[in-house]
């Protein structure tokens, strides 16, 4: 799934206050329940579980939180640059600023593997965090995340 397909600009926030991973995942399902319908406690209860088996902080000032939900037809997409950055016991042990989360239907199977693959290939790229840390707002976060700003300069 293409990144322009996962998130909206309504669906990315630009300076999402949290103090600790605990209430960066708190927000974001709050804000993903507003998205999908879902209820935001079962939301955080599946990223909760996830990051029990292991954190989804990726390096670099990157979280990748992820999971899937019985009663959602399709993967969503939400993205945060923190306020300030926060522990997410990353392996580099290097604080989280840009979290980009990612819910799939129960069912997603293959379709959630190659959406988070993509996610963190793209998230990967230094290049792109540097640009999404200067950004100015959630308009020019959205052209980053989705290339539009590589396209517009071909």
């Amino acid at each position: 799934m293409d990144i322009d397909k996962l998130l909206t600009p309504e669906c990315v926030f630009a300076a999402l206050k949290a103090s600790s991973k605990k209430q960066v995942l708190e927000v974001l399902a709050g804000k993903a329940a507003a998205r999908t319908g879902l209820a935001d406690r079962d939301i955080f209860e599946t990223l909760i579980n996830r990051e029990k088996l292991g954190s989804t902080g990726v390096g670099h000032g990157v979280a990748i939180p992820h999971g899937k939900m019985a009663g959602l037809s399709t993967i969503v997409g939400l993205f945060a640059r923190l306020t300030a950055p926060v522990d997410f016991e990353a392996p580099d042990d290097q604080p989280v600023d840009l979290v980009f989360l990612l819910l799939a239907p129960e069912d997603a199977g293959a379709e959630h593997l190659k959406t988070l693959a993509k996610v963190a290939r793209l998230m990967r790229e230094p290049a792109v965090t540097d640009g999404l840390r200067e950004a100015a707002g959630p308009g020019s976060l959205m052209k980053l995340l989705t290339g539009e700003a590589a396209s517009d300069a071909a």
